[in-house]
């Protein structure tokens, strides 16, 4: 087992949380009773499992795609973390069965995927740039450890241990070696996973040697056409720009250590830049660290929304100029927006920052689990923040990457909530539950009791199996101007205690102390940069973590006329029979009125506008009701 090197804290695994949460354990229940079992039905009536067996001939329908295998895998992975917190011998025997084909598959060199092994064997390793086999290898060694941690059994572990070593023994700088490096960005994270928990080094140097292939002249990408026909060459059309051979859409335009901009694809930017922090923790690379720092505050100040969505365009489904962030048109992945909290939380363990921590917040409240439907069966693979009625869920895609995606991500949300170092105790989410932790040489338990998101009244007891000094570090979010925290009805004074949006607590921590947290939750407007053109004299709604929206099922007029006076009251209200049971803000605007126009297109004077009543919902709930227009920002005076 490795030691990271650079982290000032550490994750704490999904089988040492339980979550009892009035918000999330029912979506987690969700997630395990009818999401993972409808993805797996989707995978197995498309194809996508038994393509493990390699049966496929010419002319068979459905043609494996090269991207399949990263379903399953997700697939794979979201089922595992599920077993690490409930218990299911149905599902594990399902996943045993799973396993057994993807072994079954595996090719004498150790190769793994399955459309080059019965589709198109020929073209193995030939477009790195576009056939996503690096990409399907990494998230079938994610699913690998997942599998293993959460059951203990190696047969995945040990194929991908054997798919991997293949790889290094394929790439690298040795002679007889060849370059190359994924244009899809994924399996640098998951080398760094295996490497972590096998000790082998030999996948933590693979995963630097993809990391610092990218950016060379020429591009790595570039010179795989020499191995293209003219028709294959054509699927690297995002590599074509007016200005010759341009990689930067699989950030390959400049060395990694060099890049200060986030552009392109944003689910390979943000995988990219989680394996970049990977391997700077492992090997110590301060130098991929500040690169990693300035991408951060490249995308989270000028090119993310308000949502925590990333990635602007659909054209290349990523990043465009700063500050580019339309609304209905916006792009938003799913997948991008998981993405960003994987980064987050890398970036958090590095730096203790609570920065992080809110941007992990932020993304996973809105912009991930708006990725969702309430009943875990149908998927947005899209996040507009307006819509004119035309833009809902669906079941699943050809190309699925965010159904899985979503899985896993609430299947672990466990091991996002703590982390630990061996003098601390770090709670970054406020979700009720318990933890079972390892601090200063003792076992604690952390129980966590609150309304979050909808209060932010928050309670939690210290359990240490004996007294025991430790800080325990409690996030102040940066969206709560005012919070009040103390110990055993002893308050504290904050200014003191807090650093780097952490409130820290430093004590002898005596079983059954307890923590009291308030952090004061009110509606609040929030602008966007002037830069932000489409945002212009337009207000978002929030309320602590989450982001809210106009729907035209609670507001039926064109949301478009609803005007926001700067001085209007603002109500938040919990609705037990809306949406699951939300929390909606209601409030008294203006509506601009067409009641005396008749047909005139223009005329002289002001517009009329008359008091309107409106409701806002959490964005993440909207389009489960009739189909209609929704708004995040609003018009304002």
């Amino acid at each position: 087992m490795s030691q990271a090197t650079n982290r000032k804290m550490s994750p704490v695994s999904v089988a040492q949380v339980a979550i009892d949460d009035g918000f999330w354990s029912q979506r987690i229940e969700t997630n395990r009773t009818k999401t993972i079992p409808h993805e797996y039905k989707q995978c197995k009536e498309t194809g996508r499992i038994d393509a493990f067996d390699l049966a496929w001939k010419p002319g068979d329908e459905p043609v494996p795609h090269y991207f399949w295998d990263s379903d399953v895998a997700k697939w794979i992975e979201a089922a595992s973390y599920s077993l690490a917190t409930h218990p299911d011998p149905e599902l594990d025997k399902l996943l045993d069965e799973v396993i057994e084909k993807i072994a079954g598959a595996q090719q004498p060199d150790g190769y793994l995927n399955v459309y080059f092994t019965v589709v198109e064997p020929e073209k193995r390793w030939k477009n790195l740039g576009m056939w996503h086999e690096l990409y399907c290898a990494g998230h079938l060694m994610e699913a690998a450890v997942a599998h293993y941690e959460a059951t203990g059994k190696r047969r995945l572990l040990d194929v991908m241990c054997r798919y991997a070593d293949y790889i290094a023994s394929v790439f690298g700088s040795n002679p007889g070696q060849r370059y190359g490096a994924p244009g899809h960005e994924e399996i640098e994270l998951a080398l760094v996973k295996l490497y972590r928990v096998t000790g082998d080094r030999k996948y933590l140097e693979l995963s630097r040697f993809f990391v610092d292939q990218r950016g060379q002249n020429p591009s790595v990408f570039q010179r795989e056409l020499e191995y293209l026909s003219e028709e294959d060459s054509r699927i690297n059309r995002y590599f074509f720009e007016r200005n010759g051979f341009d990689t930067s859409y699989c950030q390959d335009h400049l060395p990694v250590r060099e890049q200060s901009e986030a552009v392109g694809h944003a689910v390979r930017a943000a995988y990219l830049y989680s394996g970049m922090a990977d391997v700077a923790v492992e090997t110590g690379d301060e130098e991929l660290l500040r690169a990693c720092r300035r991408l951060w505050d490249n995308v989270v100040n000028k090119k993310m929304y308000v949502t925590g969505g990333i990635g602007s365009s659909r054209l290349n489904e990523g990043f465009t100029e700063e500050y580019d962030l339309p609304n209905r048109d916006a792009y938003a992945e799913t997948c991008a927006a998981i993405g960003l909290i994987f980064w987050a939380q890398r970036m958090l363990h590095i730096d203790a920052d609570a920065r992080y921590a809110d941007v992990m917040e932020r993304a996973l409240y809105n912009g991930a689990l708006s990725g969702v439907s309430i009943d875990g069966e149908k998927f947005f693979y899209v996040n507009p923040l307006a819509s004119n009625g035309d833009h809902h869920r669906q079941e699943w895609f050809g190309c699925a990457c965010c159904p899985p995606n979503i899985a896993r991500l609430i299947a672990s949300l466990g091991s996002y909530i703590y982390s630990e170092s061996p003098s601390d105790v770090y709670i970054h989410l406020y979700i009720s539950g318990q933890a079972e932790l390892n601090t200063a040489g003792t076992r604690v338990k952390i129980s966590q009791q609150s309304g979050y998101p909808w209060n932010g009244d928050i309670e939690v007891k210290i359990e240490p199996a004996e007294a025991a000094e430790f800080g325990l570090n409690l996030r102040i979010p940066g969206w709560c101007r005012k919070a009040t925290l103390a110990v055993n009805d002893v308050e504290m004074d904050n200014a003191s205690i807090v650093r780097s949006g952490y409130a820290r607590i430093y004590r002898r921590w005596q079983p059954g102390d307890t923590v009291r947290l308030n952090l004061d939750m009110p509606v609040e407007r929030v602008a966007a940069h002037p830069n932000v053109v489409e945002n212009i004299g337009r207000v978002a709604l929030s309320r602590g973590p989450v982001i809210f929206c106009l729907e035209e099922a609670d507001n039926p007029v064109p949301l478009e006329r609803i005007v926001l006076p700067r001085d209007a009251k603002l109500t938040a209200v919990f609705d037990e029979e809306l949406l699951g049971g939300v929390v909606k803000i209601k409030g008294e605007a203006l509506l601009i009125d067409d009641a005396d126009w008749g047909d005139e297109l223009y005329r002289f004077g002001s517009v009329t506008m008359r008091p309107y009543s409106f409701t806002a919902i959490p964005y993440y709930a909207w389009d489960h009701r009739m189909p209609g227009q929704m708004r995040v920002w609003i018009r304002s005076l």
